[in-house]
């Protein structure tokens, strides 16, 4: 094996992160159609709120408030509430991204695996369970628990030192977010590969190690 850890981004490497299904699931258990336009709206303060978490001028706290707020207001309810549910509905619409299981299977017991995500840890811990791959994993390191956000160095720090500290070079960051999981593992020294199932241009001067577009060019990669 190439590598002796592969380290994992969770939403949209290792599961499909649809929110609007989310939410609309959520909001339907409070009698409301949610809409596009109602999501376009939510996107604007949640895009930017979790933009600030990752420069470490906001907390999750404030996620959990600021992106549920106006429909606190308009439901007579709290936001964490909303936001509980949220992470709920979540949970139920989040499925792994086709090829995951088929690779964690394939690498279990040949090489270590772990999670790295900026997720909240309701979540990640339900999902997990409810798909059966919290098994896979030997470390989950969750930003929300280590205080700081990717690409801050520090979560990846943090990462390395559960990791019993093995040499950068044989360790495999893999991704789908170009600055979060990309930069982050570089600038940290990990190996780093970009999971870009989407077949995006790279117009950024961030240069991963590889680049993939299926989990079975992965498998390749670290097999070889």
């Amino acid at each position: 094996m190439r590598y002796d850890w592969i380290l994992f981004d969770a939403d949209d490497t290792l599961f499909h992160f649809d929110t609007f299904s989310g939410l609309k699931l959520m909001f339907s258990n409070f009698d409301i159609d949610f809409t596009t336009h109602d999501f376009d709206n939510y996107q604007v303060v949640n895009k930017q709120v979790w933009q600030d978490y990752q420069n470490g001028t906001a907390t999750t706290n404030d996620i959990k408030e600021r992106r549920f707020a106006y429909w606190a207001k308009r439901l007579n309810t709290e936001a964490k509430i909303l936001n509980n549910a949220f992470l709920e509905s979540m949970a139920q619409v989040c499925t792994p991204i086709r090829g995951v299981e088929r690779l964690l299977t394939t690498l279990h017991n040949k090489v270590k695996m772990g999670i790295i995500t900026n997720g909240l840890t309701d979540l990640q811990e339900i999902r997990l369970r409810k798909n059966s791959l919290r098994h896979f994993f030997d470390i989950l390191v969750i930003s929300e628990e280590v205080g700081v956000a990717k690409p801050n160095r520090k979560i990846f720090e943090y990462a390395h030192d559960l990791m019993q500290a093995p040499a950068h070079e044989r360790v495999l960051m893999v991704g789908d977010n170009l600055d979060s999981d990309i930069l982050g593992g570089i600038n940290a020294g990990f190996h780093t590969c970009w999971f870009n199932q989407h077949n995006l241009t790279n117009q950024s001067s961030v240069k991963p190690h590889y680049t993939i577009s299926s989990f079975h060019e992965l498998e390749q990669i670290i097999v070889q």
